[in-house]
Parts: C-alpha cells; structure tokens; sequence
C-alpha cells in the first residue's frame, strides 16, 4: 500500500478564481478585477413600442410633478434623466424626452425675460411693477405644465408630437 495520494491531472488556470495565480505568478485577491480583455460592454437593447410610449409620458409627466414639487424650478431633472438613461433605446421615447427638455429650456428663457421685465417695470413705475409680478412669473409656469400635459397625453396614445412655441434645442 502506497502512502500517496493519487495523481489528479492540473486544471488549467481561472484567473478569476481568487487565490489562483494570474498570468504573472501572483495570487489572485478577493475584488480583483479580471483583465481588460475579458470584460466587455452590452449595447443597449432596444425598447417594445409600449415601454416607449410609457417612458414618453413619464419624462413630460415627471417634469410636471418635479415643476409642482419644486415652484418651476426642478422640472428639467425628470426630462434629463429619462433622455440620458432611454435615448438609445429607441427614437419615439427619445423624442419626446428631447421634447420635454426643449419646454424646460423654452421656460427657462422664457423666466429669464419675465425677470428683465419685472425689474424694468419696477424701476420704472417705482415699485408698482409688484402687481405684475405674479403673472410675469406663473403665465410660463402654467405654459409649460400645459404643453407637458399634452405631451404625456400624445406620448402615452403613441403619436409623434413638437410642442408648439419650443425650438428643437435637444434633438
């Protein structure tokens, strides 16, 4: 009797098997990345028409709820984040995520010359133009929310739509 163990054949080498040599004769350690050449990206896979639509609607209905949550100020982050995360997923919903963002420029500038005007108004009335502030302010607010709405609609019956009044700053 034979006080050796039998003889098993070596396994070939798994670098990603830690405590196992890599190619240079190091141990391998737990979180070690395995090399670059065998890691690899998916592309992204394209979406069914109805997750289209319904990432359409959300990046509109979600710039509404941001804009009501925030007083007008934080409606563009829903619209962003639905264009950064789906737009090579698939035209429609990139569409109208593009869109959504074009409305929140649209109000932007459009706030922007509200204030110009707010200030001229009050320098020039001495202080009356504080009556003008609420409608300044609120007419693009509401602008906005309404052709958000719209397009949520239009997004989530699936049909194609450019708001009105809003150059393509996003395509």
């Amino acid at each position: 009797m034979s006080d050796q163990y039998p003889q098993y054949p070596q396994q070939p080498h798994d670098p990603q098997v830690p405590g196992q040599p890599d190619g240079y004769g190091q141990p391998r350690g737990y979180g070690q990345q395995p090399p670059q050449e065998q890691a690899y990206r998916m592309p992204p896979t394209t979406m069914s028409p109805q997750d289209e639509r319904t990432w359409g609607a959300i990046s509109h209905a979600g710039a509404v709820v941001a804009m009501i949550c925030s007083a007008g100020f934080l409606g563009f982050i829903a619209s962003i984040a639905v264009y950064v995360i789906h737009k090579d997923r698939g035209p429609f919903v990139r569409s109208h995520a593009a869109n959504s963002i074009n409305i929140q420029i649209s109000m932007f500038i459009w706030l922007v010359v509200a204030t110009i005007v707010y200030v001229v108004l009050s320098i020039l009335t001495l202080g009356i133009g504080f009556v003008v502030l609420l409608p300044i302010f609120l007419v693009p607010l509401v602008i906005a929310g309404v052709l958000h709405v719209i397009g949520a609609v239009k997004a989530y019956n699936g049909e194609w739509w450019n708001p009105p009044l809003t150059p393509a700053f996003v395509k």
